[in-house]
């Protein structure tokens, strides 16, 4: 079972998260979280890497069926997806599928949200891929 999906775009680092931002917005998905790992990497360890993130993507609605039903399930939210710098303007945009998350849930909620929210990010994914 994949655990991930996700698409190559030409372009810098910048203008592909401003249009995967855009993208998410217009799914009712918002950006709750970033780690800047480039960043991290270089603090911490003095160590150079081309740009990295992981960012966290909620629609509150849909988190909060997950919660109200199960709260353990907190734990598996919001939505995970990273970009990074294959090459010099290759970026890859890979989403965390949610169906196979919440799928470690018995809650039926958190199943019925892992497959709507599987439909948004995969909308998502079609549209950077046009």
């Amino acid at each position: 079972m994949s655990y991930e999906f996700n698409t190559t775009l030409h372009g810098s680092f910048d203008s592909v998260l401003e249009k995967v931002r855009t993208i998410l917005q217009e799914e009712q998905l918002g950006v709750v979280s970033e780690v800047d790992v480039q960043a991290i990497f270089k603090a911490k360890m003095a160590r150079d890497i081309a740009p990295y993130r992981i960012f966290g993507a909620c629609n509150p609605r849909l988190a909060a069926q997950v919660i109200d039903e199960e709260p353990n399930a907190g734990v598996l939210l919001p939505c995970n997806f990273i970009l990074y710098e294959k090459a010099p303007d290759h970026i890859v945009v890979s989403f965390m599928d949610p169906v196979t998350v919440l799928g470690l849930t018995q809650s039926m909620a958190a199943h019925e949200v892992g497959g709507l929210a599987r439909e948004k990010l995969l909308r998502v994914i079609d549209r950077l891929a046009a």
